[in-house]
């Protein structure tokens, strides 16, 4: 392969670009150069193979990474253009390397970036945010979850062929799914881009998943939401996530809690704080008040005569519960002040501020 092809720009994607745009970009040209959509059409052909190794490295995260340090420092476009076969004089910042396989080169190099046939790579974890109610935050709960993920076609059972398509081995490859790549005095194994590391062929790709074997959707999970959830908390889902495109082990979903700020309750650390309102005259000759917990109990709370404005009170066993353990629940007062009074209202007032002396 020449070292001079850029992925992103045979994809015709920023380097920057989403997995989902990649695989976006991939199967809008897998399906214009698909060889059954170009019978007897070499270049198509050649453009097809272009197109899959292309997108082999860069769906992979793993493989793309290191793609993308390779391609920084120069190692596919500056390396081959001197005259020596190993690369050196060439001004390429990798000239220093030994390209002979097996002394730590650069062959080493593009092997761990592109691997030696081996499908043993752990697939990337899916991380998802997922917004929950603070009543479930605190009491615990479950709720659901939208997943985008890739599994294999219902249709042809991932192998990409067709119903009743004949299936031969594929002469890219000569049916070992991989092919060397490479050029001077280094070469590495790669899935072949032709079968996709199948090893085989179909005579026609199946229709619903373009010949790729996998089609995208949306996998709904209940995730349980333990009690004393708190914002920033993550939880992680063992092989809920991505398959594995060899068959290995799927990745993990890992998800991060974001809880709704609730009109009534907030937290603080393990108890919670809740705001009642009282009157004037209630503050002053004192009431009793029927408070709301989380739990959708009411407690009846004596509020004491000459309350003041913002003076809290405990409501023991009734915050959050976490390791055997129940925060408080405090009961903030909240003294309304009159804006207006009627003509009554403002006497008795004033007959109120005289007896006790005040001046107004």
């Amino acid at each position: 392969m020449p070292q001079s092809r850029d992925y992103y720009r045979i994809l015709g994607v920023a380097s920057s670009a989403s997995k989902q745009e990649i695989k976006k970009a991939y199967r809008k040209l897998a399906k214009k150069y698909h060889p059954d959509a170009n019978p007897n059409n070499k270049s198509a052909t050649e453009k097809f193979k272009e197109v899959s190794e292309a997108y082999s490295v860069l769906s992979d995260s793993a493989q793309r990474k290191k793609y993308d340090m390779m391609r920084k420092f120069g190692a596919f476009t500056g390396a081959g253009r001197g005259t020596s076969s190993t690369g050196r004089g060439s001004g390429s910042p990798f000239e220093d390397f030994d390209f002979s396989a097996g002394l730590g080169g650069l062959g080493d190099i593009f092997s761990s970036i592109f691997g030696r046939g081996k499908k043993t790579e752990a697939v990337e974890a899916i991380e998802q945010t997922v917004e929950v109610t603070f009543r479930t935050a605190i009491l615990g709960g479950k709720v659901p979850v939208t997943v985008p993920v890739s599994e294999a076609c219902p249709t042809c059972g991932g192998s990409g062929a067709a119903p009743g398509a004949q299936i031969s081995s594929c002469d890219e490859c000569k049916g070992r799914g991989t092919v060397s790549f490479g050029q001077g005095g280094f070469a590495v194994n790669r899935p072949c881009p032709k079968c996709r590391g199948r090893g085989t062929v179909a005579s026609e790709g199946c229709s619903r998943c373009g010949g790729g074997g996998e089609v995208d959707l949306k996998k709904k999970i209940m995730i349980t939401v333990a009690p004393g959830t708190d914002s920033g908390s993550k939880v992680r889902l063992r092989g809920q996530g991505q398959r594995h495109p060899s068959g290995g082990k799927p990745g993990d979903l890992v998800v991060t809690f974001s809880v709704k700020p609730d009109r009534f309750f907030r937290r603080d650390g393990d108890n919670l704080i809740c705001t009642v309102p009282i009157n004037l005259a209630a503050a002053t000759l004192g009431t009793k008040v029927r408070v709301r917990t989380i739990d959708g109990k009411r407690v009846a709370l004596r509020i004491p005569p000459g309350t003041q404005p913002g003076r809290k009170f405990r409501v023991r066993g009734m915050g959050v519960e976490r390791n055997g353990k129940r925060g408080d629940q405090f009961v903030e007062i909240d003294v309304k002040i009159p804006e207006k009074l009627d003509e009554r209202q403002e006497g008795l007032l004033k007959d109120f501020a005289e007896a006790a002396g005040l001046k107004y």
